[in-house]
């Protein structure tokens, strides 16, 4: 019998799982736990409980790695988080608490008990994922187990006909993506889920990468399928062009979301041997809502609807999901209203039903892995730098962000203007940092065509006008496959 899961320490069956949850459940219902959050890497430690916090009617606050002390801070507080579990190495964070030891099977544990209050949450809510703030403040979405279960359902349901045995998670457990369609689906299906710590897929951080480790792994553990976001993607088409190599001839499957990918990268992915395959979703709609598949598939396009969701097209063009929906807000319980969620993203549906976006709705960034950030935000922090009078941010679908900058007097050097980015990033989380930046042509105002006749910067002519300078020509989207 295949093991249901293999971390980085060793493999694990049904059974061994069963009766770690079941210990770590009792050990919740002893503390009186009501909500509890955890800091972990991939592995066992993570599967456990999130199934013991379902098991003892937990909310269950999965916190990312990536998001820096400010932000973690945030989570627990407008969680009402009363239970903390880290790996012990992570528990640092915290000096302050008093942390004990957590005896488990599934690692290096401990655990500490926190002086908060139960929020009001929507009713049902079994766990609340947070984005990363698309103006630094983490958004907490709650989520009922009907509406996770639905999706997983759904995503065993579509891919049934691949016979995947073997999922390599390759994105954090935290991050809802990789949570449902990577460790829920695949238990489902009865894969073995192989989950060692994220290091050892080349991921660190929430933006940085090394193809080659993923390489290693994948052909390591006979993978099957996983999940990558584009950059990930890119980095590894780039890496196995430059090597002369091609895709580990286990992989059946390969899914692309978190941003948009384009029909390029998957053309060229594909003919490295890579089966790419681009979805859609959002973590209002509990993760995936759409997905190509093999003899389904329009490189492209988002993919069709899954079997448990709805999409459609509102007059304004803005996409609208239905199905299985988020219960609401953190602090906004009532932000859900009728059985339709408006997705702030642009679209529109084929004659064949593959659902295409075209964009957002609004000025939000996706980078090429999945962070929001809303260029605003970036935007602010150069600006309080005296060097910095006018500055655009861009990079939607893009590794790194860049900026446009207009000095605040024509004596001011590149010299400055870089030292003035340097210090705006300090106080900037690594996925909302400026990685490149160019001097801008002419100031941001009508006469040259770069702002409106109020003041606000057109951006799509900034980035037209200095898309060569920052590298984003349309080139070099797909250079590095």
């Amino acid at each position: 019998m295949r093991p249901a899961l293999v971390d980085g320490a060793r493999a694990w069956s049904a059974a061994e799982l069963a009766a770690a949850t079941e210990a770590a459940a009792g050990w919740l219902r002893a503390q009186g736990t009501q909500v509890l959050a955890t800091l972990l890497d991939n592995g066992a430690a993570f599967a456990v409980f999130d199934d013991a916090a379902r098991a003892a009617g937990v909310v269950h606050v999965p916190l990312p790695l990536f998001f820096d002390a400010t932000m973690l801070g945030h989570v627990l507080a407008s969680a009402g988080v009363d239970t903390l579990v880290a790996a012990a190495p992570l528990a640092a964070r915290w000096p302050g608490l008093h942390w004990q030891p957590l005896a488990s099977e599934a690692g290096d544990l401990a655990a500490a008990r926190l002086p908060a209050l139960r929020p009001t949450l929507p009713a049902g809510t079994a766990k609340i994922t947070y984005t990363s703030g698309s103006t630094g403040t983490p958004k907490g979405v709650c989520l009922t187990a009907a509406a996770m279960d639905a999706v997983a359902d759904g995503l065993v349901q579509a891919l049934a006909p691949l016979a995947i045995e073997r999922h390599l998670a390759a994105l954090p457990y935290a991050v809802l993506l990789e949570n449902v369609a990577g460790l829920m689906a695949p238990r489902r299906q009865g894969s073995t889920v192989i989950c060692p710590p994220l290091a050892e897929v080349g991921l660190a951080g929430s933006s940085s990468f090394d193809p080659a480790r993923l390489h290693a792994a994948v052909e390591r553990h006979e993978a099957q399928s996983l999940i990558l976001l584009p950059q990930m993607l890119r980095a590894w088409c780039g890496w196995l062009a430059a090597t002369g190599r091609r895709a580990p001839a286990s992989l059946r499957f390969v899914a692309v979301g978190g941003a948009a990918v384009g029909a390029p990268v998957l053309h060229a992915a594909r003919a490295l041997g890579l089966p790419a395959y681009e979805g859609y979703g959002l973590s209002e709609g509990a993760s995936v809502q759409t997905l190509n598949l093999p003899g389904a598939d329009n490189a492209g396009s988002a993919g069709r609807p899954l079997p448990h969701a709805r999409v459609r097209v509102a007059a304004d063009g803005e996409l609208e999901v239905g199905g299985p929906l988020f219960a609401g807000y953190v602090g906004d319980a009532a932000a859900r209203h009728g059985d339709w969620w408006p997705t702030g993203d642009l679209g529109r549906i084929d004659d064949a039903g593959f659902v295409h976006v075209v964009g957002r709705k609004k000025n939000l960034l996706i980078t090429g892995y999945g962070r929001n950030v809303s260029p605003e935000w970036p935007e602010t922090a150069l600006r309080c730098q005296p060097a910095v009078a006018q500055a655009v941010v861009l990079g939607d679908g893009q590794p790194a962000l860049s900026a446009v900058l207009w000095p605040s007097s024509p004596a001011v050097g590149d010299h400055q203007l870089d030292a003035a980015v340097a210090a705006a990033n300090a106080t900037l989380p690594d996925y909302a940092r400026v990685a490149r930046w160019t001097r801008a042509a002419d100031a941001f105002d009508a006469a040259s065509g770069l702002a409106t006749a109020n003041g606000r910067p057109r951006r799509d002519a900034i980035l037209a006008r200095h898309a060569d300078a920052l590298g984003l020509g349309a080139a070099s989207a797909i250079s590095s496959c």
